[in-house]
């Protein structure tokens, strides 16, 4: 064999391995809760650095308008796989119990709820029971405002009115004096009020899960035919996952250079710094080191539920174990993504 005629053949052997490894790659539909914010670094820096790709995987990356309609496009068979809030994805299982396609949380990334309450210092609200008798606003999807009975429950709370607006006026609304406080996002919420001339120091934050409220937050979630037609690309993209999300812990920075090149036009620091509040809140919480990243206490799961199911007024009760499958999980090795405690 000349070299010519040899070169040629290694160029077609490679060529055919590049198509068999192409054809290989398992395709996976994400989708996310919400817009190309801060922490949706934690997907599209793996998507970006080629580690879904390496996993065998074809992933692609959308965003989303809500928690609620993620749990719904997963169940609908319009995503494999998505990213939402675990209290809207037991509203879903209980609100529908004959769907035969009911998505199921298969690792946790927000270990806390992010709900909280907010209000301006000037109100005088400085503490839960300074807010009976008030008027709290917030959309009437908002996680924590469908939540706030649990809070209210847990602090002796009573007699609270609620307006109802659109997301874009809520910290509007409270900036103008239209309402005492709202429910929201706390790294979300306490940004926009920024964005409104607002000083983080003339800001009262109630985070649920400081005042007695341990509800989990946002879980990755993926449906049962995935989950029965091919296990094995969960295991492979929370893996994949896992790795991208320990160095954007590491350097959030870095993250955030690729929701930038997912969306052009946010704002850098804005964004840089609402990712480190989500880390600092609800990703590498206190609740998150001890039971472990991605992982959920089946105990604590339990009276979520249960506490789901009363303050939500589901149509059937939920049951815990029928939300949550963990046998996806990569090792405790491949888990210890936190960053080094402050």
């Amino acid at each position: 064999m000349n070299k010519r005629h040899f070169l040629q053949t290694a160029a077609a052997l490679a060529a055919l391995a590049s198509f068999g490894t192409a054809q290989a790659q398992t395709a996976i539909k994400f989708q996310l809760d919400w817009r190309f914010e801060g922490p949706a670094a934690l997907f599209l820096l793996p998507a970006a650095k080629g580690y879904f790709r390496d996993a065998g995987l074809n992933v692609t990356i959308d965003s989303g308008n809500g928690s609620g309609g993620t749990v719904t496009r997963v169940a609908s068979g319009t995503y494999d796989m998505g990213f939402a809030d675990m209290a809207a994805l037991m509203e879903f299982h209980a609100n529908n119990p004959d769907t035969p396609n009911k998505p199921v949380a298969v690792m946790m990334v927000y270990n806390n709820t992010p709900a909280a309450v907010l209000a301006l210092k000037k109100s005088g609200i400085s503490k839960p029971a300074d807010l009976s008798g008030k008027k709290l606003g917030a959309p009437v999807f908002d996680a924590g405002r469908k939540a706030f009975p649990i809070f209210e429950k847990a602090n002796n709370v009573s007699n609270v009115a609620w307006t109802s607006m659109d997301p874009p006026l809520r910290e509007t609304m409270l900036v103008r004096g239209d309402i005492d406080a709202i429910t929201g996002f706390s790294f979300t919420s306490l940004l926009n009020l920024e964005a409104r001339g607002v000083k983080a120091e003339d800001v009262v934050i109630m985070p649920y899960a400081d005042y007695g409220v341990k509800l989990y937050g946002n879980a990755i979630i993926a449906s049962p035919k995935l989950i029965q037609e091919n296990p094995e690309a969960i295991r492979a993209f929370l893996k994949a996952f896992a790795k991208g999300a320990k160095e954007v812990m590491a350097n959030p920075a870095a993250g955030i250079e690729t929701v930038k090149a997912r969306d052009g036009i946010i704002n850098v620091g804005l964004e840089t710094r609402r990712l480190q509040l989500a880390i600092n809140s609800v990703i590498a919480s206190p609740d998150a080191r001890r039971e472990g990243f991605g992982k959920v206490d089946p105990a604590r799961l339990a009276l979520m539920a249960s506490q789901v199911s009363d303050a939500f007024g589901t149509r059937t009760r939920i049951n815990p174990t029928a939300v949550w499958n963990g046998a996806f999980l990569p090792t405790n090795a491949e888990l210890n993504v936190l960053p080094p405690a402050r």
